[in-house]
């Protein structure tokens, strides 16, 4: 029997942008499944590997935008905004703010390399990005005012040890480490007031034993590791900005997310970066599984779990509308969402309420987390285990709506049920006027 108590009165801090997910969900130039995600509440979306295989050649990347990088940066001439101002406005359009990465899609399974090189000039390529920026939030070039916050400089450079077999940066750590602290630097000086971060580190798996879920070794997850320290300690030494440090996860463990999200929050207070943020804006636990409501029930617990450690927001990888074990969301034969979307909704159902509530469950395989305001509170629940398990909940107020994802049910409203279905996603209403 698992025991459920929640006080709505008392509350413990803000529910956080746990539901963002990455590339979002479009074909060709039809944004129209983008409405998910506003349906949803996703809050961001990160525009990493939108490019598309080999670079795709005309979404978010900066050699898409840039094509010639011999050109002039001051010169709007020098810039092809068409693609990517069609992804931004169709995001922005349906309430998803652009997680924009400023870099380029990753090189896997390519048997030659383009755009994965070190930029042949750090400070030309920050005046680039620089420009990218002006005209998504200045309207510089016909550009635009968007309220776009996140700027991520590059993605996984740490992707592997040998510059050969990296698909993401074929440079040494160290060209890396100065490359990031020009361009922050420079974006820093002319955006003060925007979150100018990086690198997308490949994750903290050495800190669990695990090798993830996608064939990483021992060896490898210990240079991530290596890779975070003397990144974190370059940046400090260059008094460089760093307003969000982020990373990614692919552990089939749900469990193992809390850990990784405290230690890069000690990580940073240990290097001096106290006020920096934390997110994990690539992560999927079990993608394998996508499509099932195993997949919807550790999805949302990651997310509880999140909640509830040192991490500030995160992304799923990711949305994409496609055939592909990372696009989790939705059935690129239907056009239809995967449980896993539900896990979202459900999420989000907490999102919109803003504060979170005291909650206390007495069995360890139950996730659940509580936020409320002046009239309404809401408990999302989530069994990821195989088996039902018997459930009591103790709250104040009315309890006005029953809503479930799993075994065939997805976002419907029912009674109250005696157990935790396996695999389930429960959402409890209360009015508290």
């Amino acid at each position: 029997m698992a025991n459920i108590k929640v006080d709505f009165s008392k509350k413990t801090g803000k529910i956080k942008a746990m539901h963002g997910v990455g590339q979002p969900p479009f074909e060709a130039t039809d944004f129209s499944m983008i409405e998910y995600l506003k349906k949803a509440g996703v809050p961001y979306s990160r525009l990493h590997d939108v490019g598309g295989g080999y670079g795709g050649m005309r979404w978010v990347d900066v050699p898409n935008i840039f094509g010639n990088f011999d050109a002039d940066p001051y010169d709007p001439a020098s810039y092809n905004f068409l693609y990517t101002d069609m992804l931004i406005k169709a995001l922005v359009d349906n309430n998803v703010e652009p997680y924009f990465r400023l870099g380029v899609t990753i090189e896997n399974f390519c048997p030659i390399k383009y755009r994965i090189y070190p930029p042949a000039d750090y400070q030309k390529w920050a005046v680039i990005c620089e420009h990218i920026i002006r005209h998504y939030t200045e309207g510089w070039s016909n550009g635009f005012n968007y309220d776009i916050k996140y700027w991520e400089i590059w993605n996984e450079p740490d992707n592997s040890s040998n510059p050969d077999r990296n698909p993401m940066w074929k440079g040494e750590k160290e060209t890396y480490y100065e490359f990031y602290c020009v361009a922050a630097k420079h974006l820093k000086s002319k955006f003060p007031h925007l979150m100018i971060g990086g690198y997308g580190s490949c994750g903290f798996y050495n800190l669990t034993g695990s090798d993830g879920s996608f064939g990483m070794t021992n060896a490898a997850t210990a240079y991530y590791m290596m890779y975070a320290e003397q990144f974190l300690a370059y940046v400090k030494k260059e008094n460089a900005p760093l307003d969000f440090f982020s990373w990614h996860t692919y552990d089939p463990e749900y469990k193992n997310n809390a850990i990784y999200a405290n230690f890069a929050k000690k990580l940073l207070d240990d290097y001096g970066f106290t006020e920096t943020e934390t997110s994990c804006n690539e992560w999927n636990c079990r993608g394998k599984l996508r499509g099932t409501y195993e997949h919807a029930a550790v999805t949302e617990a990651s997310m509880l779990i999140f909640q509830n450690s040192a991490l500030d927001n995160a992304m799923f990888y990711d949305a994409r509308f496609g055939p592909s074990i990372y696009g989790g969301l939705f059935n690129f034969e239907t056009r239809e969402p995967y449980p896993a979307y539900y896990s979202l909704t459900a999420y989000n159902r907490i999102y919109e309420l803003k504060d979170q509530a005291v909650l206390e469950c007495d069995d360890e395989e139950v996730i659940a987390v509580a936020a409320a305001n002046e009239n309404t509170g809401c408990i999302v629940i989530t069994n990821p285990t195989a088996e039902a398990i018997p459930f009591e909940v103790s709250a104040q107020g009315k309890m006005t709506k029953c809503i479930i994802t799993a075994d065939g049910k997805n976002d419907a409203e029912v009674e109250l049920p005696a157990e935790l279905p396996a695999f389930s996603i429960i959402s409890l209403y209360f009015d508290l006027a």
